[in-house]
């Protein structure tokens, strides 16, 4: 049977979840269409969704047309939980973007599908909502073609729109006269051989030719057919569900091809057990089989462990799952993998890791129980979430043991991981006031050196020398050799290194050092004393005495935003984007609104969110997302040191390892 892993994407609120309740009970997964205002939804699992209406975790459902199994993910529709969209996008062959014929292309909206494009996933365009009041199928479609995608080939016509008797019929060459000029041309402009057939004067194409070369160049990302309908009654659904069977490209069986999988979900069993969600791209899987898990970290670095699986179900109907083996396209839930992590790879690994769509949070706060006992149930319970939702990037608060530090989108995501904690944990929680989360880079070049001498022992049997300077931008932390390989034995050649990405999560004024080359130019041993722990030990000293002769610069992140203004408000926004020091574009008219565009310091993105509902009398629409880093201004922000021993500091360093040697 042909596969296809289908994504539901939209900015939130455009009816994503609606539609996709409309499209299980359309192919007879359920008996009655859930509502999201009431809870009842398939997908919208967690009482927290049920409760407050928006999708927080990605969801699986199954559903099978005609000899097509398609596993629906639905995903969030908040920018505060993008990096759940991330891992959908991962596992995806095809995606339907949701637009709202009311509000039309949001800012989400943009970011969705500039991430698709990029990638290059497969997409359908449905515009729901046809039947509300205030409904403009024209005026959206205008802004599908300016703001997403100049090739959207219409395949709906809509009627009534605006009323309950709006409809959607399909368009074609043999209902519509002008289907071969707007589709042909469309279609035309990016193949030769389909030209010269559209060309042809003795040669009329049927709709299969149109359908097939549609499908051929919306499965390349070249066109987006465009669908309309409502998911509250079901029109324009029959339409929608024939250009996912027709158009987006289903996955074949790779036979006996070997294991590739993607880990794009980790949930909690009934006894607390972890189950993973993995998209198998190649080969099968079964109970009992072995598995290698690889993991890449957030310097690049690649590292393997082994699994065992010991009991798996494949989705086949709904969400509910078979115990078969799984094969290539499927999405099957893995038990008995210890510590698996959202964005391992299981089996054969081949091409370069996968990068990350969106920039990782550059908020974090600090999360505290409110009754110090519950310390420890704290701990566990955020160590179960950073499983789930890696982004967070768990870490021990430096100032209060009681505490944690995690990372965030917004401040939707910090309620919500509040109540997650008081609801499925018991625990109650406090947190300090978000703050933005800066970075170093060195600005010059420092060495520094520990050398072993045998006659008068430096406190560590190991010489090390190192070199720190700037890396090109974006490149992380570039660990380099200027001595041979064998120069030492290679479990120290992987302290040293791992020791230095380890110790540059901290520079010198606390943040993470990245953009950062890392030369060893010089190492030494005395067998059989030497171990790999004096290298552990020495290399923090050298490396913090080479950063403190290179210096290193604070660097504070800075988000893109984009706002739509009714004319009439315009000044007194950019009045207060100049006081929170934005770099807003030209104003663009659009009508009686007008379309900004710049950049703001995500320090005060969150108190510019909370003022435009006042600004805009509550017509504005804004989006921010992380885009890039500047040099920090005036005294660079300190942030505290991890509790431990601390290498800028020499002796109290060399005095807290002699005690514990």
């Amino acid at each position: 049977m042909k596969k296809l892993n289908l994504g539901i994407l939209a900015h939130v609120d455009a009816g994503k979840t609606s539609l996709t309740e409309r499209l299980l009970h359309r192919t007879g997964v359920i008996d009655e269409v859930g509502s999201v205002d009431a809870g009842t939804t398939q997908t919208d699992s967690l009482e927290l969704e049920r409760r407050r209406g928006i999708t927080i975790r990605s969801a699986v459902a199954t559903f099978v047309l005609d000899g097509l199994k398609v596993n629906l993910i639905d995903t969030p529709g908040h920018s505060d939980f993008i990096s759940e969209v991330e891992r959908a996008l991962a596992v995806l062959d095809g995606a339907v973007l949701v637009v709202s014929a009311v509000e039309g292309v949001q800012p989400q909206t943009r970011i969705l599908m500039r991430t698709l494009r990029r990638l290059e996933i497969p997409t359908l365009v449905f515009v729901n909502k046809i039947d509300r009041g205030g409904a403009r199928p024209e005026g959206v479609l205008r802004e599908i073609r300016d703001r997403l995608t100049p090739a959207a080939a219409v395949l709906t016509a809509v009627a009534d729109a605006g009323t309950p008797r709006a409809r959607a019929t399909p368009l074609g060459p043999d209902t519509d006269p002008e289907f071969g000029v707007r589709v042909g041309e469309l279609l035309a402009d990016h193949d030769d051989d389909f030209l010269a057939a559209y060309l042809d004067e003795e040669h009329v194409l049927s709709e299969k030719e149109y359908t097939e070369e549609l499908a051929a160049q919306t499965a390349r990302g070249l066109v987006h057919p465009v669908f309309f309908g409502s998911a509250l009654t079901g029109e324009g659904l029959d339409q929608l569900v024939r250009g996912i069977r027709e158009l987006l490209p289903a996955v074949h069986d790779a036979g006996d091809a070997p294991l590739r999988a993607t880990v794009f979900k980790v949930d909690r069993g009934t006894r607390g057990e972890a189950v993973a969600y993995l998209r198998l791209r190649s080969g099968t899987l079964g109970t009992r089989d072995s598995v290698t898990l690889h993991r890449v970290d957030h310097t690049g670095r690649v590292t393997e462990h082994a699994g065992r699986v010991t009991a798996l179900r494949v989705f086949e109907h709904g969400s509910a799952t078979a115990e078969i083996r799984a094969t290539a396209g499927d999405i099957a839930q893995v038990w008995g993998l210890k510590d698996v992590r959202v964005g391992d790879r299981a089996g054969h690994l081949d091409g370069p890791p996968p990068r990350n769509f969106f920039a990782p949070p550059s908020l974090e706060t600090v999360v505290r129980p409110e009754h110090p006992a519950d310390a420890g149930r704290l701990h566990a319970a955020l160590r179960m979430l950073d499983e789930q939702d890696p982004s967070i990037d768990l870490r021990q608060d430096e100032e209060n043991a009681a505490g944690a530090v995690v990372r965030l989108y917004g401040e939707v995501q910090k309620e919500i991981l509040g109540s997650t904690l008081a609801e499925s944990f018991g625990v109650r929680v406090r947190f300090d006031p978000t703050r933005t989360v800066c970075i170093e880079k060195p600005v010059g070049t420092g060495e520094a050196l520990i050398e072993l001498d045998t006659r008068t022992h430096n406190y560590f049997w190991a010489t090390v020398g190192l070199r720190v300077g700037p890396a090109e931008p974006g490149a992380g932390i570039v660990f380099r050799l200027a001595v041979e390989l064998g120069s030492l034995p290679l479990a120290f050649h992987k302290a040293i290194e791992e020791t230095v990405h380890a110790t540059l999560r901290h520079g010198l004024y606390g943040w993470q050092v990245t953009d950062c080359a890392v030369t060893l130019t010089r190492t030494g041993f005395a067998s059989p004393v030497s171990a790999a722990d004096d290298f552990r030990k020495a290399t923090p000293l050298v490396l913090m005495d080479a950063l403190r002769q290179a210096g290193t610069q604070v660097y504070e992140p800075v988000s893109a935003f984009e706002l739509e203004v009714p004319a009439t408000r315009l000044s007194p926004v950019l009045a207060k984007l100049a006081e929170l020091g934005a770099n807003p574009g030209v104003p663009t008219a659009e009508g009686d609104v007008f379309r900004l565009e710049g950049t703001m310091p995500t320090s005060v993105v969150h108190d510019f969110n909370q003022r435009v509902p006042g600004l805009t009398q509550g017509e504005g629409v804004f989006l921010a997302e992380h885009r890039d880093y500047r040099p920090a201004g005036g005294r660079p922000p300190v942030r505290p040191r991890p509790e431990g021993p601390n290498p800028l500091n020499r002796d109290e360093y060399i005095l807290h390892v002699l005690k514990r040697v």
